[in-house]
């Protein structure tokens, strides 16, 4: 029988968005590789591919389902490892491995931002909290993706078996550079820009927590200062339409640019001269990972993933989610100084390094090796040659 891997999360567009590099590896190191999560995505690396109806809030009835069938398949399949992700993802596939993992599988949780955190609502903390604790007793890695993440799970005593800190998801540094002005100029061409405009750019679904609102009451701030600035959003989500038609009530809709979903944010970031970023609750954010790799400096609202990625007048401003006025004024200062803005372009790129995708797959990879059979069988012949 081979080596089985299963990933699962809520969605199979975390897989395409996130992990297809390390299915890539798992099928270079002869394992079989499946899937479950909710819907119809086709995945290269994918050996079989299961689709539930897992929902994003933990009172959905389609859990219950999810979960029987996942527990089914799990029972079934027999995998040495099972790598969950996203919150129901992860609470599902740990419940439903329960009986597999007491036979030998190992259970992987990576936490891509605990709900729970500095700042976070008491509700957050009253519901996610303690799931996340208990849970972790079912868990022989916990992964976490930032240093606050870290340091929670270590000192409230999260029984994981091993808890982890690996540098996030990896940014692919050969795909997301920065390109000399001559490129910069013929992608604008391209994309229908002017070389004096002014582009600032941001990456992300339209919905409460990613608060678009605070770009767009920041940049009306600005359009008399800095004309020709233009914002790029790219994306979509349940609150795209609110954002055009604040744009509008702002008079700034010619100087918004919603793009919707794209696949090519390599060349708009490209292009562009800033990346802005205004959520509230971030783990840590490949968008700007993405921006830092083509060396853009970055404007983000403070919060763990933002802080650990952009140093205060290093690499980009940090300013709170709230203060729409020091915002704006970040964003006519760098719209103001070409050297400012490849001075922190500059130290983006530094500062990404250690995010790269080749890093994270070497921390990834030795967490795996260490759940591998041969491996596992390979420690134990060289404890025994050295000690009995």
């Amino acid at each position: 029988m081979p080596n089985k891997i299963l990933f699962c999360a809520t969605v199979d567009y975390h897989f395409e968005a996130f992990h297809l590099p390390m299915m890539e590896w798992f099928k270079q190191q002869g394992w079989e590789v499946h899937v479950a999560a909710k819907g119809a995505l086709s995945l290269p690396f994918v050996d079989r591919k299961f689709e539930l109806q897992i929902e994003r809030s933990p009172i959905h009835s389609n859990n219950l389902q999810a979960y029987q069938e996942l527990k089914k398949i799990i029972d079934d399949q027999q995998y040495n490892i099972i790598h969950c992700h996203t919150p129901m993802g992860g609470v599902l596939a740990r419940l439903a491995a329960a009986s597999a993992r007491r036979k030998g599988t190992k259970v992987i949780y990576t936490a891509h931002g605990f709900h729970f955190c500095k700042g976070a609502s008491l509700l957050n903390w009253l519901l996610y909290y303690p799931i996340e604790k208990n849970l972790s007793r079912l868990t022989d890695c916990l992964i976490t993706i930032n240093d606050e993440d870290y340091r929670l799970a270590v000192s409230r005593r999260f029984k994981a078996k091993r808890i982890a800190h690996v540098h996030g998801v990896g940014v692919n540094t050969v795909r997301y550079k920065p390109v000399q002005k001559i490129e910069k100029w013929r992608l604008r061409q391209e994309y229908d820009y002017r070389t004096d405009d002014f582009l600032f750019f941001y990456a992300a679904e339209f919905n409460k927590n990613k608060n678009h609102q605070l770009l767009l009451h920041a940049l009306a701030t600005i359009k008399e200062q800095v004309p020709h600035a233009r914002l790029l959003l790219a994306g979509k989500g349940p609150l795209l339409e609110a954002a055009k038609e604040l744009a509008e009530k702002l008079g700034i809709t010619s100087m918004v640019n919603f793009l919707g979903y794209r696949k090519d944010i390599d060349q708009l970031l490209s292009m562009c001269d800033i990346a802005v970023a205004s959520s509230l609750r971030e783990g840590l954010p490949v968008n700007i990972m993405e921006a830092m790799a083509c060396g853009l400096p970055v404007i983000a609202t403070r919060n763990r993933g933002h802080s650990e990625l952009v140093v205060e007048g290093d690499n980009g401003f940090i300013t709170e989610p709230s203060d729409m006025a020091l915002f704006a004024s970040r964003m006519k200062l760098l719209s103001e100084s070409l050297e400012l803005r490849q001075q922190m372009g500059m130290r983006s790129e530094q500062l990404v390094k250690k995010y790269g995708l080749l890093q994270v797959q070497q921390e990834l990879g030795s967490i795996y090796k260490s759940y591998m059979p041969e491996e596992r069988n390979e420690a134990e012949s060289q404890y025994r040659r050295a000690y009995i």
